[in-house]
């Protein structure tokens, strides 16, 4: 069934004749005349009494073009209301992210969204599994794990890249020596996530080596956990550099090995694969893009 046969009937009707809807409409008027021929063909009925002045609908096109036209006049009210809603920064916007993200990047942005759109609520969940915004019902899932991201029905975006480095507190250098090569550094204990594969540490000569991790003093999937574990001194912790930014400013913290760079992280986010991106979701990632600019020593360029 065409359904846009009996839409064109309901204009042409509502109109008052073929010729005044083909103008309104900017279609041929053969075009109006082939769809109502259509119909009438469909339905086995005659709607429209043709003349060469007159429009006149038969008994059975007057039933049908009363019961019919508010059905249409509806859908396009919906229609009109959706794009109202794709296009405002409203409602409820949920994001699950990383602790590491979700604190120091997610948390600030969110702030800054909702003091510019007072009529958004924003949910963050912070969590550190990867999951597939369909499924659960989040607009954004941001990633931040080397691991292989979930893909079906889902935009994978990438959004930024953080650069990470190690650091270490004073008490564990006083007691092993502030290491001055990788081959020092793997004298000293590591704090880990628990699906992290060997950190990759580039050498200012531009060689890579990878540091093992599979006896690391402390494993969390917790950034927090991890850096308390550094400020009281039991192990080298490789994290985001935004991220230990205080506690190196407060001498909590020394970078180590500072010539040398580790592997950055990747972050990406997850959204569901859909035609029309909502407002409030736009406006967010932009929000991520603009805090990305304002922090430059954090965030590589992808």
């Amino acid at each position: 069934m065409e359904w846009r046969d009996w839409e064109l009937f309901c204009e042409v009707v509502e109109h008052g004749g073929f010729t005044a809807a083909a103008r309104v409409l900017g279609h041929p008027k053969s075009s109006l005349s082939a769809a109502v021929q259509r119909l009438e063909a469909n339905l086995g009925l005659r709607l429209i009494e043709r003349t060469t002045r007159h429009l006149r609908l038969t008994e059975s096109g007057e039933t049908i073009y009363r019961k019919v036209r508010p059905l249409f006049a509806a859908l396009h009210d919906t229609h009109s209301e959706a794009l109202a809603m794709s296009s405002a920064v409203a409602g409820t916007l949920r994001i699950k992210a990383p602790y590491e993200f979700g604190a120091h990047h997610a948390g600030p942005v969110a702030c800054a969204v909702m003091g510019r759109y007072p009529e958004l609520a924003i949910r963050i969940d912070v969590e550190h599994d990867i999951v597939n915004p369909i499924a659960e019902n989040y607009d954004i899932v941001f990633a931040m794990l080397e691991a292989p991201l979930p893909s079906a029905g889902i935009v994978i975006r990438r959004v930024f890249t953080l650069e990470r480095g190690l650091f270490a507190a004073p008490a564990l250098l006083e007691k092993f020596g502030e290491p001055r090569t990788l081959d020092e550094l793997r004298q000293l204990p590591l704090l880990t996530g628990p699906s992290d594969p060997p950190w990759a540490i580039t050498a200012p000569g531009g060689a890579v080596e990878h540091l093992a991790v599979d006896r690391a003093r402390l494993t969390s999937s917790n950034a927090h956990v991890r850096l308390q574990a550094a400020l009281a001194g039991h192990g080298v912790l490789r994290v985001t550099a935004s991220y230990t930014r205080a506690a190196v400013a407060a001498g909590q913290l020394r970078r180590l090995l500072p010539d040398h760079a580790c592997e950055p992280l990747n972050v990406h986010a997850l959204l569901p694969a859909r035609q029309f991106v909502p407002a409030k979701v736009r406006c967010f990632l932009d929000a991520m893009e603009a805090h990305a600019r304002g922090d430059p020593e954090a965030y590589i360029r992808p």
